[in-house]
């Protein structure tokens, strides 16, 4: 069982102490209407009070609800919030993008960012990244795009474990009963992209990556081998995501 009031506390703690080491008070989140960034606004919120700014950032792509979504949130705990539309930007370059719904979700994952990193040049403020454990391990996230940030206080915590953790925190019934999904285009689900729920794929990333079970003993154990290999090639073949870029070492002697 799970101290989820333990968890908010230590989270807390963790921006707060984060963003005085850098000198600054205000933080800055992108807010999507889905249940990561909910949990990291509400937690900014009550370390932060006032000085955060959430900014929604939505393409002709998103759908309304998730706008709809993150204002409810921020009316109901109070929080300041400004809509910068990047449809503008996407409609400049979508024509080189070949219509690859991919290749412009990525694009439009950037386009928040550089928005989000201007906003928080204005503000003089951090900005705080919203992507949770499972997302991280299996790269399900746009590099350079929704996964830069200065801090993370929840980089720790598997999706399916959120749930739990935003009843707690208040979460407004909206957002914590609809489909996981990174608005990338109209009807995006992440469960459906990825093939398995959430619950079904934590189940074995806890095992496999926290306990360090390996496949054999996971099949012993009754899970499907093709879930098992597909989390672990993802693992494998995203790990690069979570990484600062490798420099080379030159000898120069």
């Amino acid at each position: 069982m799970i101290n989820w009031q333990n968890v908010k506390t230590q989270l807390i703690n963790f921006l707060k102490d984060e963003v005085e080491k850098t000198g600054l008070e205000k933080v800055t989140v992108g807010l999507s209407g889905g249940l990561d960034s909910a949990i990291v606004a509400i937690l900014c919120k009550e370390a932060f009070g006032d000085n955060l700014n959430c900014v929604l950032m939505p393409s002709q792509f998103s759908s309304q609800s998730s706008s709809d979504h993150a204002i409810e949130l921020c009316e109901k705990f109070d929080i300041k919030y400004e809509i910068i539309s990047i449809t503008p930007m996407v409609e400049s370059f979508i024509n080189n993008m070949d219509e690859d719904k991919l290749r412009i979700g990525n694009f439009s994952a950037r386009m928040r960012m550089s928005v989000l990193y201007d906003v928080s040049s204005r503000e003089k403020s951090l900005v705080v990244g919203t992507s949770n454990k499972s997302e991280i391990l299996l790269g399900y996230g746009t590099i350079f795009g929704d996964t830069a940030c200065a801090i993370n206080p929840i980089g720790q915590m598997y999706k399916s474990d959120e749930f739990e953790f935003a009843k707690v925190l208040g979460v407004v019934d909206s957002i914590v009963t609809k489909a996981p999904s990174a608005d990338l285009w109209e009807g995006q689900s992440d469960e459906d992209e990825l093939g398995y729920s959430y619950a079904q794929m934590d189940e074995v990333l806890k095992l496999l990556v926290d306990e360090n079970k390996d496949k054999n003993e996971l099949i012993s154990l009754g899970f499907e081998e093709k879930l098992i290999d597909m989390l672990e090639y993802r693992i494998k073949s995203n790990a690069f995501k979570g990484k600062l870029p490798t420099i080379a070492n030159i000898k120069w002697s």
